[in-house]
Order: C-alpha cells, then sequence, then structure tokens
C-alpha cells in the first residue's frame, strides 16, 4: 500500500501498477487513463467523501473498490457552516473592519439573530442531518431540497423536504451539500439569484463547480445577496481573478478547503479508511 497526494500524474502512472491499493484525498485524479495502467488495484481509499476525482464507471469495470470516508468529518463541516451563519449574519467582518480603521461602525451595519431564521439545506445527507441540528439549538427553522430524501427522514429530523426554486426564494440562509454530477454543476448562477426574494447568506462546502464563483460576486455587487462563505472553488488554489475581486467592503468568508479539516477529523478520516482496508484484504 502506499499514499499518494498531490499532482504527481505522471509518476502515479507509472507507479499504480505495483500495489493493490491506494488512499488519496481529492487533488489526485483517478481518472480512466491512470487507472488503465493498474494491473493488482483492488482498492480505492478516499480520505474525503467526494468522488468527483475517482472515475466511479471505470472502477466498477475493473472490479475496484471504493471506500469514502463517509461521515468522518461531517461534524467538521456542519460546525463551519453554523460559524460562518453567525458571522455573516451578525455582520462580523464589516464591524471588524470599520472598528480597525478607526470607524466606529455600531450604528451604520446591522446584525441578526439565527434564532427565527429559514436555513434551506440544498441536499440532506450526512453533513445536512448534522447541520440541522446544530441550527435548531439555535432556534432556526430548517428547510432542504433532496428528492432522494424519504419522508420517514423528513419526520424524524422535524423538516420540511420543499422544491429547489421555493427553497431559494424563502430561505434566510442557503448552505449547498450536495455531490457534483450533471444535475448539479452550475445549480446556481447569475439568474438564480433574482428568485432569493430574502437577500440570503450563501455557504458552500460542497464542490466548487456547483456555484458559479463570479455569478456570486455579481449578486452581492447587486444586492441580491446579503453574504457568502466559500470554502470550494472550480480551481484550487483559488484563481487570482476571484480573489481580487474581495475587499473589506464584502460580508463574506473565503478559506482553502477547511470545512472538513480539523485535527479530529483528520484522525477520524485515518483510521476509518485504514480500518476498512484492514478488513478488505482479510
Amino acid at each position: 500500500m502506499i499514499k499518494i497526494c498531490g499532482k504527481i500524474k505522471k509518476k502515479l502512472a507509472n507507479i499504480i501498477n505495483e500495489y493493490d491499493a491506494i488512499i488519496v484525498r481529492n487533488k489526485t485524479q483517478l481518472n480512466k487513463k491512470i487507472l488503465n495502467k493498474n494491473k493488482k488495484l483492488k482498492f480505492i481509499g478516499r480520505l474525503g467523501v467526494g468522488l468527483d476525482n475517482i472515475d466511479i464507471k471505470h472502477c466498477k469495470k475493473q472490479k475496484i473498490y471504493v471506500q469514502p470516508a463517509t461521515g468522518m468529518n461531517s461534524d467538521s463541516v456542519a460546525e463551519y457552516v453554523i460559524s460562518s451563519s453567525l458571522h455573516l449574519i451578525k455582520n462580523i467582518s464589516l464591524f471588524h473592519n470599520g472598528t480597525t480603521k478607526g470607524l466606529w461602525p455600531r450604528t451604520i451595519l446591522n446584525s441578526r439573530e439565527l434564532n427565527g431564521k429559514i436555513i434551506g439545506l440544498l441536499g440532506f445527507g450526512t453533513i445536512g442531518k448534522k447541520v440541522c441540528k446544530l441550527a435548531k439549538n439555535f432556534g432556526a427553522k430548517v428547510i432542504s431540497f433532496d428528492p432522494y430524501v424519504s419522508k420517514s427522514i423528513q419526520k424524524k429530523f422535524n423538516i420540511k423536504l420543499i422544491s429547489f426554486k421555493k427553497l431559494i426564494k424563502i430561505s434566510d440562509i442557503i448552505s449547498i451539500h450536495l455531490p457534483l454530477n450533471k444535475n448539479t454543476k452550475n445549480l446556481i448562477k447569475l439568474n438564480t439569484y433574482s428568485l432569493m426574494k430574502k437577500k440570503p447568506i450563501i455557504i458552500n462546502s460542497s464542490r466548487g463547480y456547483i456555484l458559479n464563483e463570479n455569478d456570486l460576486i455579481k449578486a452581492y455587487k447587486k444586492n441580491l445577496i446579503s453574504g457568502f462563505a466559500i470554502d470550494v472553488f472550480k480551481k484550487e488554489p483559488v484563481e487570482k481573478n476571484f480573489y481580487n475581486k474581495i475587499d473589506k467592503s464584502i460580508n463574506c468568508i473565503v478559506t482553502p478547503h477547511i470545512a472538513g479539516v480539523t485535527e479530529e477529523s483528520n484522525v477520524r478520516v485515518s483510521d476509518f479508511i485504514v480500518n476498512k482496508l484492514i478488513k478488505f484484504f482479510k
């Protein structure tokens, strides 16, 4: 077994045929071309939950078992979503920037509470469920769009499942928890924001391609949304043409794909994948 990370496609293609198992993070691309080089590979461990960097269909054809670390970083991501919600709804960055400039913007900006606000979750999987529990502790109302969730789950978590269009229309905060596929790619673009009646806060800790980053900035400047937290991007590291548009007048949080990365989650994720690997080869 070998753990391989980073941009080493050529090296990976040359050595993959030597191993029975491989463990990767999100940057390592296991595409058809690389997978065709293997002769022995039986197990792929993913230190995370997104599988868009792995050709799942080709793995099935080659009978390679793919194991994501499902649920192991969900607490970390859920905390990121709630902490970002609190930070943005209270305009903390704007208050901080004004205060450190000596402006004392105590009466210029508004600060709001999560209590009573509607949090719309696009996707109600493991992370969505964790966010739901935390949000309700603050007195928020949780709704979700997820066509794959059963009525029993809706009843268990006491949430309302609604359409995508209705969710973005009535939510105060919209948090994305969807996988990246042909149905979710570019799901939120410029014309989508015009349907958002409450100028919501947008949080994306899922996958970058689900949300158009440049349209997000345009929507904020057009006063269609009141803030955003972005942890994932189409291209990582984030490109200059995006971060150059961010200044201290924007109510936002921009982070380098760390929502699910904490000291605790790193241990859980690693232990989970290693144990699954050991069991697979027993």
